[in-house]
């Protein structure tokens, strides 16, 4: 058994279920403070390291608020889509492999501002980008065949767009100074941890369907099973189901597997090699 699974075994049950819904509900205020009051923002909700370490704790979690880029209707639809992407993520994982997952990327980043403010005394500007890249890292690497409209017209699959995204952290982690070194390693930690170091999380879409539908199969066949009874005459078919009360007892004559009820125990024909099989005579 693996990390993930002994720590999914023991802290399971604290993880929040459709956890993108509480987030999309921190992106939605952003975009309204942003519009409204965006200097509310700057002061007081920001990932400001230096007053994270004065006791400003709040930030670590209110720095997702602020929106990603472009118009309140291109805002919406990215909001829109990344709820999607962690809806499916989590179905896929299971909600505490999801709440790790996205743990980890905003302790990353938290971690990230504070090591960049103690190096260079600097206040990085961190936002939510890097946190959504890493959540469509994820994305990519569970479904690289599906398909998105790039421009809402050209259909590109999504691995070709991860390794767009890619490059553009690579060229930032290459030719940004070491500050920007710092934020590129530490915002994709969560990205690095599960999928380089974790193993078992490169999850296989069409395994996980397999196993969801032998599961399901596995049910249906247990639920027929308990509708069919633990016992069923071979001459009506009544099952224990069907009369609680009733009777069922083996025949010592018969050559084979046969259970009768009590009213054709002493009634049906035997079965000799070779004779009828009661079964087939029933009407």
């Amino acid at each position: 058994m693996n990390l993930l699974n002994k720590l999914e075994r023991k802290f399971g049950k604290y993880a929040i279920p459709n956890l993108m819904y509480y987030v999309v509900i921190l992106y939605a205020m952003g975009l309204v403070i942003s519009t409204l009051a965006p200097q509310v923002y700057m002061e007081y909700l920001m990932l400001d390291a230096s007053k994270i370490l004065r006791g400003q704790i709040w930030r670590c979690v209110t720095f997702m608020m602020w929106p990603m880029s472009g118009g309140i209707f291109i805002n919406v639809l990215v909001i829109y889509c990344y709820y999607n992407m962690g809806r499916v993520l989590e179905y896929m994982w299971g909600s505490f492999r999801f709440n790790l997952y996205f743990l980890l990327g905003v302790v990353g980043h938290v971690l990230a501002a504070i090591i960049i403010y103690l190096a260079f005394g600097i206040v990085y500007p961190l936002t939510v980008e890097y946190l959504n890249f890493s959540l469509f890292f994820a994305y990519a690497m569970t479904f690289p065949d599906n398909q998105f409209l790039l421009f809402f017209v050209i259909p590109i699959k999504a691995k070709w767009l991860a390794l767009f995204d890619g490059m553009y952290f690579l060229y930032g982690f290459v030719f940004g100074g070491v500050a920007t070194k710092i934020a590129v390693v530490m915002s994709l930690l969560n990205f690095i941890v599960f999928f380089f170091l974790f193993k078992g999380s490169r999850y296989n879409p069409k395994e996980i369907r397999r196993k969801q539908q032998f599961k399901a199969q596995m049910n249906q066949t247990t639920h027929e099973a308990k509708r069919a009874g633990r016992h069923r005459c071979a001459v009506c078919g009544i099952t224990d189901l069907d009369k609680p009360d009733m009777t069922f007892r083996y025949c010592s004559k018969c050559e084979g597997d046969f259970e009768y009820c009590q009213d054709h125990l002493y009634t049906h024909q035997h079965v000799t090699r070779g004779g009828m099989d009661p079964r087939q005579s029933r009407t």
